[in-house]
């Protein structure tokens, strides 16, 4: 009897341990407000678009009928337990967003590459089923995809080098009515502040090669995006911080959604 009832309390104490524990864990995860993207493909509401983030720079679009790979780095294995693409989209010329190795691993028969000229004339012969060269403000049909190159260049006089104006593209997506942009490597160009009726959209801030969370938040503050993806946060003093991102665009604007997913 003696032994039933200590083994009673056992439990009941493991019950309650286990329970707090839990608790616990999750109380972390809402504080640090990041989303496993090892588990989790995010979707946000009225959207049929999943969006799984990779690392940096390189990200997964999901659709019905399209797998779209933007800037895929990492090789083959990054991309495991995902479909092949349908659509690849390069934006510049730089390792972090154009990686031949990491193609050519990859399951390109049935798929499609755009990227600017600096990008295309990098690329070895028949290295997809087709490859297509988009310059800034040039546009293009995929499918249910259509594509608009939008520039993407520094500003500030001592990095103007990194990424000057016309070589590398970001993006705009028009999918089934939905505007997605992509920024590539950028600061807070006019021609970011003046879109209009972006969906979701996704952010660089990163210092020195593109621009502070300041400067990021202003702009998404004044093109005012539904939801806002933060990436290609990794500068050269570590990550930048996009919980103060966060704060400031929703301080500005609370109708944003700012959506803060496990890049890193």
């Amino acid at each position: 009897m003696k032994f039933l009832k200590s083994t009673l309390i056992l439990c009941a104490l493991t019950l309650v341990f286990s329970c707090k524990n839990e608790k616990n864990n999750t109380d972390i995860s809402e504080e640090n407000d990041v989303v496993n993207s090892e588990t989790t493909a995010m979707t946000t509401e009225n959207s049929n678009i999943e969006v799984i983030p990779i690392e940096h720079a390189t990200l997964i679009l999901k659709t019905k009928s399209e797998t779209i790979y933007v800037d895929p780095t990492g090789g083959a294995e990054a991309f495991e337990g995902n479909a092949s693409p349908t659509l690849v989209l390069v934006t510049d010329i730089h390792g972090d967003h154009l990686s031949i190795e990491t193609l050519q691993a990859l399951d390109l028969k049935n798929a499609t590459i755009i990227g600017p000229a600096a990008v295309t004339e990098k690329l070895p012969k028949d290295i997809a089923k087709t490859v297509v060269t988009i310059n800034n403000d040039d546009s293009y049909n995929f499918n249910s995809v259509d594509i608009t190159a939008i520039p993407m260049y520094n500003l500030r006089k001592e990095e103007l080098d990194k990424h000057p104006k016309g070589r590398g593209n970001g993006y705009v997506l028009t999918i089934n009515d939905e505007r997605i942009y992509i920024s590539g490597d950028t600061e807070d160009i006019p021609e970011m502040r003046n879109l209009e009726n972006i969906d979701k959209a996704f952010v660089c801030m990163n210092l020195p090669y593109t621009m502070p969370v300041d400067s990021a938040a202003d702009a998404v503050l004044e093109f005012k995006p539904n939801t806002v993806y933060p990436y290609h946060y990794r500068g050269a003093d570590g990550l930048s911080d996009v919980d103060k991102f966060k704060e400031i665009v929703n301080n500005g604007d609370e109708s944003i959604e700012v959506m803060l997913l496990d890049w890193y």
